[in-house]
């Protein structure tokens, strides 16, 4: 079975779709059909339902596709133990990146690792779906490693190693009754209308279980994956909102309030637990670790 094969594979079943994968693999989509089709007679199978309008995983697609991924992996590894020996460092870092990452210098890591290891290829991925999906595509392979804020508890095939912490604050309308209070508590939150983060976002994620815990019900008038959005439709009154400490300085005609006692959410590297670290991933890491977190290097 070649590697290149299983790398079109991977590259179709990431984006489901040829036209972007060929464009991807740099290689024009009749050939890129070639290679699934060569692939598919090898195994015996048909990995991907194809009409005009959509391309799907079979059931031996998805049952593939997180072993091409190890296998890559693995070959990938095989090249970085030489290129240690000779001096080098290459290859390809899939990251993923939250839509808000304000509390960590993410730009300054990135040009200094691009600085350090100009043979890196990086490959920053923000995600709609937020940090749960961030963290199932480092489980799965699809993401060398990812910003994250999930609850610190165990998560199959990944590690989190925590780099920072911040208060989330309230945000409140003009004109709302909540405007003049420095402070609340989750259960006077009881009954009042919210501008939300999508599910599986930090800030919601968070939120969502101090509100359970409180078992306080709420109304969602709208969920928006932008926190600049979400701001302005707060300030027009569409509802309050949750906001990390780190965005108070840019908000205007907005009334921050602290909640009683303190919200927080807790940013994490997410690294995978079940496969062997690239040598980039392992430099980024260490990277990571001498920007932001002591901690995380002599955890791992």
């Amino acid at each position: 079975m070649e590697l290149r094969r299983l790398e079109h594979f991977i590259a179709v079943a990431e984006e489901l779709s040829f036209t972007r994968a060929s464009h991807r693999v740099h290689l024009v989509q009749s050939a890129l059909s070639v290679s699934i089709k060569a692939l598919e007679q090898e195994l015996g199978s048909a990995l991907f339902d194809r009409t005009t309008h959509s391309v799907e995983l079979t059931d031996a697609g998805a049952a593939l596709l997180p072993e091409a991924r190890a296998t890559i992996a693995a070959a990938r590894a095989a090249a970085d133990a030489v290129d240690a020996v000779i001096g080098g460092m290459r290859g390809t870092l899939n990251i993923g990146i939250m839509q808000s990452l304000t509390v960590i210098d993410l730009a300054s890591i990135l040009t200094r690792f691009r600085q350090e290891r100009p043979d890196v290829e990086l490959r920053p991925r923000p995600t709609r779906g937020g940090s749960a999906e961030l963290v199932r595509d480092v489980a799965s392979g699809a993401l060398d490693l990812a910003f994250v804020s999930v609850a610190m508890q165990k998560h199959a095939g990944v590690t989190l190693y925590p780099l920072a912490t911040e208060p989330i604050l309230l945000a409140i309308p003009p004109g709302h009754r909540f405007e003049t209070r420095e402070s609340l508590r989750v259960s006077e939150l009881a009954g009042e209308t919210f501008v939300e983060a999508p599910e599986g976002w930090g800030t919601r994620r968070r939120t969502d279980r101090a509100l359970a815990e409180e078992r306080v019900e709420r109304t969602i008038s709208v969920e928006v994956g932008d926190l600049s959005t979400l701001i302005e439709l707060v300030r027009a009154g569409l509802g309050l909102g949750f906001i990390p400490s780190s965005l108070a300085d840019s908000v205007e005609r907005v009334h921050l309030a602290r909640m009683t006692p303190e919200l927080s959410w807790e940013i994490s590297l997410a690294v995978p637990s079940g496969r062997r670290l690239s040598a980039a991933a392992t430099a980024f890491v260490d990277l990571v670790h001498d920007v932001v977190a002591p901690g995380v290097r002599g955890k791992m």
